[in-house]
């Protein structure tokens, strides 16, 4: 098929731990900035803080810095502001779903859908946050894969966000059972993610269906990002029919 049936998208995913910096400093700003050199049509985030009564939320001062439209699925409050998932994007944003992931008494997480519109195609993007204990994310597993794999949702499909597994997890199987990893070890020296300065986990993720081609991928690695969060953002470029 000609090059001419195809469109590259570049799409990330980046835990911004409440801007708050590993200086201690809580700063959007220097957020917007790591996002901003990225260059991503889309990115997933977790971690954000939205609209409370004193302040609009970082999800808006972000969104207004960096000329994107965005969306969130809140999970909970903090200090009353929303706190939860975030998805910016460059493309036009038709339609956003929630799913609840929470278990038991642990704390709320959830599964943000976004479709948006690529061309005269829709991509379903999936950002999650899964838990930190094993019980849950084994629980969240199974409840993310019948999410993903409801078939009244057409493809492409995209999964990305913070999974909390720094081996290989039930959810990572699962997942890999059904979509292709974005095998970060095969397109990077250095696979992991967190924390920022001296990264030892891999943590961040990103799944697809065999109907995107994976171009390529990259950990952003800027003296901004290595400060800017706990995490470093995860970029894949894809080609999209």
């Amino acid at each position: 098929m000609s090059d001419t049936h195809w469109r590259t998208l570049r799409i990330a995913t980046y835990n911004i731990h409440r801007c708050r910096g590993l200086d201690g400093r809580t700063n959007p700003s220097r957020v917007a900035d790591v996002i901003r050199a990225i260059e991503a049509d889309v990115i997933a985030l977790q971690e954000v803080i939205g609209a409370g009564p004193q302040s609009p939320g970082h999800a808006e001062e972000l969104g207004a810095q960096l000329g994107m439209g965005w969306v969130m699925a809140p999970t909970r409050h903090l200090r009353g502001a929303l706190f939860g998932n975030v998805v910016l994007s460059r493309h036009p944003i038709v339609h956003h779903a929630q799913y609840d992931l929470s278990w038991k008494t642990c704390e709320p997480r959830c599964c943000q859908r976004v479709d948006i519109a690529v061309g005269d195609d829709t991509l379903h993007l999936y950002n999650v946050h899964l838990g930190t204990a094993f019980l849950e994310r084994r629980y969240q597993a199974g409840r993310l894969t019948a999410i993903v794999h409801d078939r009244r949702i057409a493809q492409p499909k995209v999964v990305l966000g913070d999974f909390n597994e720094w081996t290989r997890g039930l959810a990572t199987r699962l997942l890999a059972s059904h979509l292709v990893s974005a095998d970060v070890r095969v397109h990077l020296p250095r696979a992991k993610t967190y924390p920022g300065v001296l990264p030892f986990l891999h943590l961040d993720h990103i799944y697809f269906e065999d109907s995107l081609d994976l171009e390529g991928m990259a950990l952003h690695r800027s003296r901004v990002a290595l400060i800017a969060s706990d995490h470093l953002p995860l970029v894949a470029d894809f080609r999209v029919k």
